[in-house]
């Protein structure tokens, strides 16, 4: 199996990154920078690092990048600066499902792709009318005013959702959403919900990001952890967090 990974620089994807590769997986990652990933992972002989921007690569080299893939991976996301949350592409995330999906569906493959999504739990999964509190909605609302980087997540997975949907021959999909993520050196307990169990704004939870590749390498790689989530939008804790 082969995944093309997005955002495989980041602190999220560089560690999917290697929790694939760890696994056996081949891989293909597009990047603006190779020489941003480790210098032992450029050398494994299964990783192919293609240098480029996903929005700027024309469709064809899009449909070629994605040809042969079981799964697509975004880990996409701004950088938590003035430029990153202010500046252009304001809708990055989106646009780069959107041709992503656009890319899969040209190469008619015989069975679906996987697109899984990396997301935030602060974004409510409409299908199913979470319940969100008045001050909750209130706050998202100006976040989405405010903050671009939030309405592009959300647009992000209204796409796949809306777009895509849950019976499109050519792709599958889940959206990931973690709480608050933290930095930890080591994959511990977690556990996946379909929807929040706390509150995303006065009671967050947190979410380590190797614990985010390690669920998203699940999804890609067992067929039974994917079975259990494909079409939904899970959110994931760190275990015993209170």
């Amino acid at each position: 199996m082969t995944t093309l990974i997005l955002g495989a620089t980041g602190a999220t994807g560089r560690l999917l990154l290697a929790q694939l590769l760890e696994r056996g997986q081949h891989v293909k990652v597009i990047v603006r920078s190779p020489d941003s990933l480790p210098a032992a992972i450029r050398r494994d002989d299964r990783l192919v690092v293609i240098q480029g921007s996903i929005l700027e690569l024309g469709d064809e080299a899009m449909a070629e990048h994605v040809k042969g893939c079981t799964a697509v991976a975004s880990c996409l996301g701004h950088t938590l600066d003035l430029k990153g949350i202010y500046g252009q592409p304001r809708r990055l995330v989106t646009e780069a499902t959107a041709r992503l999906c656009n890319a899969i569906r040209s190469n008619a493959a015989s069975t679906a792709t996987k697109f899984v999504l990396m997301n935030t739990a602060g974004n409510s999964n409409r299908d199913l009318q979470e319940a969100v509190s008045f001050g909750e909605r209130c706050v998202i609302g100006l976040l989405r005013l405010l903050l671009p980087p939030h309405a592009d997540n959300e647009n992000a997975a209204d796409y796949l959702r809306e777009h895509i949907g849950l019976h499109d021959e050519a792709i599958e999909w889940a959206v990931v959403r973690p709480d608050t993520l933290i930095d930890e050196d080591r994959v511990t307990q977690y556990e996946a919900h379909p929807s929040p169990t706390r509150s995303a704004i006065f009671n967050a939870g947190r979410t380590s990001r190797i614990n985010v590749a390690h669920f998203m390498a699940d999804l890609i790689t067992d067929g039974a952890v994917w079975n259990r989530w494909k079409g939904m939008m899970p959110v994931i804790y760190n275990k015993g967090f209170s």
